[in-house]
């Protein structure tokens, strides 16, 4: 019997999962590793995922009053148009810079869905973008990229936007 064919190494690609949502902040962040990591002479060694957390319905309607469960349907509509915007600036994004992206909407706390993502995909690198909240609103709306720097299995990368008025001198 012949012995098989000795079977070509597997080119393992550094997996990067990308936090987006309808801010500019993560729009920047996806930005950013388009550019830094997506080039066209690294683009082969790297595969990229793009995530949006789709909210719950459900956290944004109190039950107790009444007739609040018949707005459900209403504000999950509102909220997959929402996701689909992201998702599709984000497509278009990619499609610019000549990348090929895996894009998802997974609905959920985004804190747990970027780090499942991130666990899920076997990611390397988890990149998210920075408000840039304040200790107090950080504490009272919690923070996703603080969340995720704490709990995600793999480096997390907090892309924080550049004030419009700071100077880049070379």
């Amino acid at each position: 019997m012949a012995a098989p064919a000795p079977m070509e190494a597997e080119v393992m690609k550094t997996v990067v999962v990308v936090g987006v949502d309808e801010s500019e902040h993560s729009e920047y962040a996806l930005e950013w590793t388009l550019h830094r990591f997506f080039c066209d002479a690294s683009q082969g060694s790297f595969k990229l995922v793009v995530v949006h957390a789709k909210p719950s319905p459900a956290s944004f309607v109190g039950f107790d009053g009444p007739g609040s469960a018949d707005m459900l349907p209403f504000i999950d509509a509102d909220l997959w148009k929402v996701a689909e915007m992201v998702v599709e600036k984000a497509r278009k994004l990619c499609l610019a810079n000549s990348v090929s992206a895996l894009v998802e909407v997974v609905e959920g706390d985004a804190r747990n869905v970027l780090c499942n993502a991130a666990e899920k995909h076997q990611a390397d690198m988890l990149v998210v973008g920075s408000h840039g909240y304040g200790a107090i609103k950080r504490a009272l709306l919690g923070s996703v990229s603080d969340y995720c720097a704490h709990h995600a299995h793999c480096t997390v990368v907090i892309v924080k936007k550049p004030k419009q008025n700071q100077c880049k001198c070379v």
